[in-house]
């Protein structure tokens, strides 16, 4: 299979400014043990090993260490703090818009301070360590999203608490809502000053990178088509396609889930010379937001990537669970959210008895639903699905859009690509057809939440007409087809589908592209005006054209062969 499962970006203009593993790294580091007088601040995001304390400890030779977490206040008294944040769900907090500095004990990081000699060698490590000394040479020591979440599900706790044995979802959800918030937050207020880079994410494998090579490298994929890298995750309900065409574990149960296309979780590899550095893709957001989005949609959503597109196996598989999304009003005022998740499902394939469910049936007693859905909940009766919901069959290439509010969800048979606005994990459960997760325990189920979102007067007709295969002809001649394929006025993403047997033409200018190549082998990707280099995509791959790309052109790359892509982007009112 041609799927890359580790696209990586060449940066240009720092060969020798990048070093792997233990001896290297440490040997880099090592030269600044040559100045007697020296501090040497490595700040650290929330999970990075123990291992790295130890590998600077055994390259810098400090005569003196401080550790900036024990600034912090204790675990408990963290939790206290957040608890408001942190609710208690599983799975949805409240967004935390504060900083680091706000769980820092105003005694203790004095008395780090004041623990700094005035002379010899000192290392200040960990969480917030600049909040002790701005120091002589900074080191960030960074971690990818997905990572953190592998760990914590092996046993790491969140900073400073002692959860070890804590459901993951949980520890999860006090990093999205809280932990990684005012991390961010902290390694853009010391971007510009970091001097070396530390990509921690391999255990026993540390990478190494100059700050300047590091924001160089960031500049210049703001500027040109790239791919985030691609995780897989098995679930309840996953499917066996990915395995095929994703070029996956062929022995594994199944897969659920690959994101290939949200920023907010996935990293880059930006390869530096012989050396292939990790980040997470969101300092990219962060660091490069106008070249990235475009001025309209930073303005609009400030430093966050609106869109995202991941996959759901189902194939093989089982239903999803029955769900829907809430509103905006009530993201906002429950949750902190400033949009919601609007979505839609595109069928990059589909089994035979594939299908979407969608939309509500027309007449449906909202009494009668409620009650054997509590029912259900409650270990009576399955839920009548078929009795309240809609489903629809589906084959390749179908679209179905699904604005917050929509009762919806995937049924077996399918492999859908969501194209989705990006907010975190709200889906409102109702119904998970009498099953528990991988891990024994039932998934999280929100019927109150969901009741108080369904429209109800979205049924048969309404959905037919508005949600499913919505397809407008944009462009019919001999050179290509481009259709409207959604997503429906209520949504602020717009979707165009492409079938090309040569050159077509687009601009991300206003605002970036999000792409996959539907159908097709692979595709050129090239600069209307020699901005960047030729890029190559393959099928069911999932691609970024920033708005800094400018006007760009997509080909087979076998010529005469027919492609077929998707593009999504921020409509621009």
């Amino acid at each position: 299979m041609s799927y890359d499962k580790y696209p990586e970006t060449r940066i240009e203009g720092h060969d020798g400014e990048a070093w792997e593993g233990v001896h290297a790294v440490g040997t880099e580091l090592g030269r600044l043990a040559c100045e007697s007088d020296h501090i040497l601040v490595a700040e650290c995001y929330p999970g990075v090993s123990d291992e790295v304390l130890e590998l600077l400890r055994g390259a810098y030779r400090p005569d003196t260490v401080v550790l900036s977490d024990d600034v912090f206040y204790d675990g408990d008294e963290l939790t206290c703090r957040m608890q408001a944040h942190l609710t208690d769900d599983r799975v949805r907090g409240v967004m935390y818009y504060g900083r680091l500095e706000d769980f820092v004990d105003p005694a203790a990081l004095e008395a780090a301070k004041a623990s700094i000699p005035a002379h010899g060698r000192t290392l200040v490590y960990g969480v917030g360590a600049g909040l002790v000394a701005t120091g002589d040479t900074l080191v960030y020591c960074d971690l990818a999203r997905w990572e953190i979440e592998l760990r914590y599900r092996a046993g790491m706790p969140n900073f400073r608490a002692h959860n070890e044995g804590e459901d993951p979802l949980r520890k999860i959800k006090r990093g999205y809502f809280v932990e990684w918030r005012v991390a961010d937050k902290r390694k853009m207020e010391v971007f510009d000053r970091i001097d070396y880079l530390l990509d921690s994410n391999d255990a026993g494998t540390p990478r190494l990178t100059t700050g300047d090579a590091l924001r160089d490298g960031l500049s210049q994929v703001a500027r040109t088509p790239f791919r985030l890298v691609p995780y897989f995750d098995p679930g309840v309900w996953g499917g066996q396609w990915m395995k095929d065409v994703c070029g996956l574990d062929p022995t594994a149960d199944n897969y659920a889930w690959s994101f290939d296309g949200v920023p907010e979780e996935n990293s880059l590899y930006l390869r530096i010379g012989d050396v292939r550095i990790e980040v997470p893709a969101q300092d990219l957001v962060l660091y490069r937001p106008v070249e990235l989005l475009g001025m309209g949609n930073y303005c609009r959503f400030g430093a966050e990537f609106p869109i995202r597109f991941d996959f759901l196996d189902t194939v093989g598989g089982q239903n999803l669970s029955l769900q829907v999304h809430p509103m905006t009003e009530y993201i906002r005022s429950r949750f902190g959210m400033t949009y919601t998740q609007d979505e839609s499902y595109y069928l990059l394939d589909a089994g035979e008895g594939g299908g979407v469910y969608l939309g509500l049936k027309d007449g449906v007693d909202k009494a009668a639903f409620e009650r054997d859905l509590r029912a259900a909940q409650e270990g009576g009766p399955s839920f009548p699905a078929e009795r309240y919901v809609n489903r629809f069959p589906a084959k390749r290439h179908d679209h179905f859009l699904i604005p917050a509010g929509t009762l919806h969800c995937s049924a077996a048979g399918a492999m859908v690509l969501e194209i989705s606005a990006t907010p975190y994990n709200f889906t409102f459960k109702m119904w998970d057809w009498d099953r528990v997760g991988l891990d024994g325990l039932p998934r999280p189920i929100h019927i109150d939440d969901g009741l108080a979102n369904i429209q109800w007067d979205r049924t048969t007709d309404w959905v037919r007409e508005n949600l499913v295969n919505a397809v407008r002809v944009v462009h019919d001649g001999e050179d290509y087809l481009e259709e409207h394929t959604g997503l429906h006025e209520l949504e602020f993403i717009e979707t165009r589908r492409f079938t090309a047997r040569g050159v077509t033409g687009h601009d991300a200018t206003d605002g970036f592209n999000m792409l996959n190549l539907v159908e097709g082998s692979s595709a050129v990707v090239e600069s209307s005006d020699d901005a960047f280099g030729p890029f190559v995509v393959h099928y069911a791959e999932t691609f970024v054209v920033p708005a800094a790309a400018g006007r760009y052109t997509i080909r087979p790359e076998r010529e005469g062969e027919r492609i077929m892509f998707v593009k999504a982007y921020v409509r621009q009112r």
